[in-house]
């Protein structure tokens, strides 16, 4: 990505934060969000140009967790994400929390107001396909009309869904593209936070094709799926890497909800291959037989601080520590029995055998 020039509207050269922040907006943010937003707050003051890569390598995230991140905060207001006439994103602008209005702050948990923006006609209920009791088994976007495409991206909310899309696929999106998001929010009533979520989840998987989003999303409808945690759920019933994982842990069955967001964290948060994944179950379960995620995730985490992420590099490690192993003294090897840990004297038996003699 191209570097982004971050300002700031007030405050500028000096890293504050906010008591308005503190008090209405820390308490829901995640730890990548605050890092972000931390990291933006302190760059403003430079005048350096940055970059997604940039910020995403200074934390070990992905871009898309910055991503995510970016269009978190934009949404809460705390930030505006500018574009230029292409719709790229050119640069990020920290806006001034204390000179907003009081109680001016979002929820984007629920997205409520998102799922069917006032601006965009509602779909006709009559039609077949548009029951509001059922959900269809195939997505017919035929109703859709040109001007409800348009006014889907011009709204604000809507068009950063369509922003964070196009960052994920890494192209625009088509006009039929932009008829199955807003399928998605009008009749299978996903919220933005949702089908931010599916589009990654799927991009994640190597899948791009609208064809294939269309039919997760209406799997996960069928499946009563309405946040991105229950879709987490449900994805980890049918994903693949969570069974390798799991036979490779000893475990069998459907994996509990905390094991499975071990996993998730693994290749998401992480961003380990999956080879790399195995080799520390297959470490684990050579060392013990409790406790395996914990302790799986105890290797991992430490190969991720140490930058180690390629099996090349656990090679590298592993030589480095024996060879360091190699250096260190050897312990001592006498008994550790308590009865030789008194001071032992030497003693002249001739001296006293002859004192015995003289008394």
């Amino acid at each position: 990505m191209n570097s982004l020039t971050v300002s700031q509207n007030s405050h500028a050269g000096m890293t504050m934060l906010s008591n308005r922040f503190i008090d209405e907006y820390m308490k829901d943010a995640n730890d990548a969000q605050m890092k972000v937003y931390l990291y933006l707050l302190r760059y403003a003051g430079t005048d350096m140009p940055t970059g997604i890569s940039a910020i995403a390598d200074c934390f070990n995230y992905t871009e898309k967790d910055i991503l995510r991140a970016l269009q978190y905060w934009d949404r809460m207001h705390v930030i505006s994400l500018l574009h230029d006439e292409t719709g790229k994103l050119t640069g990020i602008r920290l806006e001034n929390l204390d000179a907003a209005p009081a109680g001016m702050i979002s929820m984007p948990a629920s997205d409520a107001a998102v799922t069917a923006p006032e601006a965009i006609p509602a779909l006709p209920v009559t039609a077949p396909a548009f029951e509001q009791t059922a959900i269809p088994s195939v997505c017919d976007k035929s109703l859709i009309t040109l001007d409800q495409v348009k006014a889907f991206k011009q709204q604000e909310a809507t068009s950063e869904l369509v922003f964070i899309t196009e960052q994920y696929l890494g192209r625009p999106l088509s006009t039929e593209n932009i008829r199955s998001i807003i399928f998605m929010t009008d009749v299978l009533h996903f919220s933005t936070d949702l089908i931010d979520h599916l589009v990654q989840y799927c991009v994640d998987r190597g899948k791009k094709d609208f064809r294939y989003i269309e039919k997760v999303a209406l799997s996960w409808a069928q499946s009563g799926v309405s946040t991105p945690k229950e879709a987490a759920a449900v994805a980890a019933k049918y994903d693949k890497n969570v069974y390798t994982v799991m036979n490779a842990l000893g475990k069998s069955g459907t994996p509990t909800q905390k094991e499975a967001s071990y996993i998730q964290k693994w290749f998401r948060e992480y961003g380990f291959t999956p080879d790399m994944i195995l080799e520390a179950c297959e470490r684990c379960v050579l060392a013990t037989d409790k406790h395996r995620f914990e302790y799986t995730d105890g290797i991992l985490q430490s190969w991720r601080e140490n930058s180690i992420h390629t099996m090349q590099d656990i090679t590298e490690a592993d030589a480095a520590f024996r060879k360091k192993k190699a250096t260190r003294p050897p312990r001592s090897t006498a008994p550790s029995n308590p009865f030789h840990q008194f001071r032992q004297n030497q003693y002249d038996y001739d001296e006293l055998l002859q004192r015995v003699k003289i008394n």
